[in-house]
């Protein structure tokens, strides 16, 4: 395929964004050269205009068009500002598949902003994969936190042998750079890290995916490089779930080994393997609403941002409906947090670029009805 020169690429998704937004544009060529060393060159289809698939527009605008980012983590620490902590998408060789071996990820770039609506500022490279020791490939969607002056990144990469593992680096600044200790938590497994805090203190790690997130290569406890190539093919069965762990308190390692999320349908049982359009797929967030815990995941190959609540952290959990409805790619994966007074959904899609590897970051409003439950946001406006 054709590629457009980067900076007359990325100067003209700018401009065509600030059109349709007001927004001013992001350009520089510090932020070209970055792209251009990573293989970031928007394709020529890449669209800054306002409409999406079937002519629909688009709800939201990109955050940031000078690099390509997926897989929101967004948190509010102690300054007011947000920070957006995702993957950094590039255009790599390997051809698309069910394992997702074309996401080529191979460092994180944080994004912050002090506003809604505000400007989006790009940081450097916060971790590399060729500063994990354990690490080989595919830095997939991290999550973050704060204890005690430090932050923490956790993040999924694929060991010398294939198998996803979960790292940890920590930095001073929460942009970092990160250092990553020279090895993954023990027993962990598979990918999508989320750290969620209690009011008490304690802090929980939740994660894994199926498919290319091989949850189904690590049923016995350990890694099976000949399982499954998506889940438990068993779709009369209970579904894989995500796991959840406590953390010890410098949020390094596993308190305790980790334990199954189960999720359940109205009639209380747990949901089946077959029903794609409400059993965890993969992008596990964990958050708290008036008392309640939700958890919300994407269902993958249905492309829903589904939520359950429960009364205790561990589950189970009830199925309570969709968060957000399938947006413009094959991925969805978001986050949700309160900042500013509202309450937040971040996601991605492939507005700017068409491609499913290379996805852009959005934000808009989430609400809930009285009764707790979360309005269903459409990513287009009918």
């Amino acid at each position: 395929m054709m590629r457009a020169p980067l900076s007359l690429a990325v100067s003209a998704i700018a401009l065509a964004l600030a059109a349709c937004s007001g927004a001013a544009p992001q350009t520089g060529n510090e932020a070209a050269a970055d792209n251009a060393a990573a293989g970031e060159v928007p394709t020529t289809n890449a669209s800054a205009d306002a409409t999406g698939p079937d002519g629909r527009k688009y709800l939201s605008q990109p955050l940031t068009t000078e690099i390509f980012t997926a897989d929101p983590s967004a948190h509010v620490w102690g300054d007011g500002k947000l920070y957006v902590y995702g993957s950094h998408d590039i255009d790599g060789p390997a051809k698309e598949d069910d394992l997702g071996s074309h996401f080529e990820m191979r460092d994180y770039r944080v994004l912050s902003m002090d506003e809604p609506g505000g400007k989006t500022i790009v940081h450097p490279v916060a971790l590399d994969v060729k500063d994990v020791p354990w690490a080989s490939q595919q830095m997939w969607a991290p999550d973050a936190a704060f204890k005690n002056g430090t932050y923490y990144l956790y993040f999924p990469a694929k060991d010398k042998e294939g198998a996803f593992r979960i790292g940890v680096a920590t930095s001073k600044s929460p942009v970092g750079p990160f250092k990553a200790n020279p090895q993954p938590i023990k027993g962990s497994f598979s990918m999508d890290p989320t750290l969620f805090s209690d009011a008490g203190g304690e802090s929980y790690l939740i994660f894994g995916g199926i498919w290319g997130g091989q949850l189904q290569r690590n049923v016995g406890g350990k890694y099976d490089p000949n399982g499954s190539k998506t889940d438990l093919e068993k779709p009369n069965e209970p579904a894989l779930t995500p796991k959840i762990a406590k953390m010890n308190g410098d949020l390094t390692e596993f308190a305790e080994a980790p334990r199954d999320v189960v999720i359940l349908d109205e009639a209380g049982k747990p949901l089946l393997g077959g029903d794609t359009q409400r059993r965890f797929f993969e992008g596990s967030w964990l958050h708290k609403y008036n008392g309640k815990y939700y958890l919300s995941y994407s269902t993958g190959d249905t492309h829903n941002i589904v939520y359950a609540t429960s009364d205790n952290v561990y589950g189970p959990y009830t199925y309570r409906g969709v968060v957000l409805k399938p947006v413009n790619g094959w991925t969805s994966h978001h986050s949700i947090v309160e900042w500013k007074g509202k309450w937040w959904l971040f996601y991605h899609d492939v507005q700017l670029s068409g491609d499913t590897r290379l996805r852009n970051v959005k934000m808009t409003e989430l609400k809930y009805n009285p009764d707790g439950s979360i309005q269903t946001i459409d990513p287009f406006v009918k």
